[in-house]
């Protein structure tokens, strides 16, 4: 009885170290923080790092994992390692896991291998579990949107793979106010339990704010999960000085490149470090705090190369709060 209670009590103490908020009006709730496998969990890493991020998340209380089928690289070894983690490490724990995958994007060649087909989406769906070797995923999302496809057609493809055990809830990922819009409407008439949008945001990409989408889910009860909340690292102390060699600018170009480091665009990052600094945090830390601030984005998915920028970013819990002086500050900075 000893040994159950101090599980038990190891439990408690992981989830009183970070702040839940429900996912639009779901019953489900979302970490603060969840942890993002995009780039760090593929063929180029190290599994036992990977454990350990893992692991790490976990027992701070992050309890998303979020996937899509083509993250790596490879595609599809994100999803390969993670299950192989998940059955080593988290099998008793699956329970207390929210994972996620998506589809939409490129996949396999051919003209079933992307968009937003009934036929890609249910393949995926099957093949995604059975590398995470899992019986559901707690939310399947539509990757992208679709222009050619009917949009009915895909969420009827997400309801079919939730009706049939293989998901929980639905999401979509990437979508526009008038996609985003439509999908709830289709949902809503088809009982669909579509219940959040992943959208990119972060200081200095406030797109999901001019486009609208941002206060229309908080309006209309879908919830919001951001992700490159660190604007792929521009937001930290990494590039204030330059590019360091053993930078992700400097080792893999596919997403950030040098061009993407303008004169102007580093006065701001420099900028921003200082008021973090005036704040107490570091530039990541802040921007963190500052996406989870007005409450209606439920969570920010971080990407980790290191057990450690975990335990830096779990800071931010319990102190995302601004004053109107810091906020007038920050878009002027930004030039908003």
């Amino acid at each position: 009885m000893a040994d159950i209670a101090n599980v038990y009590k190891a439990g408690a103490e992981r989830y009183e170290k970070m702040e839940y908020n429900r996912v639009g009006k779901s019953g489900l709730k979302f970490p603060a923080i969840s942890l993002g496998f995009w780039h760090n969990f593929g063929n180029n890493g190290s599994y036992d790092n990977m454990k350990a991020i893992c692991r790490t998340a976990f027992d701070n209380g992050i309890t998303q994992f979020d996937l899509a089928n083509n993250y790596g690289p490879a595609y599809g070894s994100a999803e390969t390692n993670t299950g192989r983690i998940l059955r080593e490490d988290f099998r008793p724990y699956r329970d207390e896991l929210v994972i996620t995958s998506k589809a939409g994007y490129d996949m396999w060649d051919g003209p079933y291998g992307n968009w937003g087909s009934r036929k890609y989406l249910i393949a995926s769906c099957d093949q995604s579990l059975k590398r995470l070797g899992l019986e559901y995923v707690d939310i399947f999302y539509h990757h992208r949107m679709d222009p050619e496809t009917p949009l009915e057609e895909t969420m009827e493809a997400l309801q079919q793979i939730i009706r049939s055990g293989k998901a929980l809830y639905a999401g979509i990922s990437n979508y526009n106010k008038e996609f985003t819009k439509r999908a709830m409407e289709i949902a809503k008439e088809i009982h669909l339990p579509l219940i959040v949008n992943q959208r990119r945001y972060s200081l200095l990409d406030r797109t999901i704010e001019s486009d609208g989408v941002k206060d229309f889910c908080a309006e209309n009860g879908l919830g919001i999960i951001a992700f490159s909340p660190m604007a792929q690292g521009l937001l930290t102390d990494k590039y204030l000085n330059g590019i360091p060699a053993d930078s992700r600018m400097a080792r893999d170009g596919r997403y950030l490149h040098e061009s993407d480091l303008t004169p102007e665009k580093l006065e701001k990052i420099r900028a921003l470090n200082e008021l973090a600094s005036e704040r107490g945090q570091s530039l990541a830390e802040m921007a963190l705090a500052w996406i989870l601030r007005d409450g209606k984005v439920a969570s920010v998915l971080i990407g980790a190369s290191r057990p450690e920028q975990i335990l830096q970013n779990l800071k931010i819990v319990g102190h995302c709060d601004f004053s109107g002086e810091e906020l007038k500050k920050i878009d002027e900075i930004c030039g908003v």
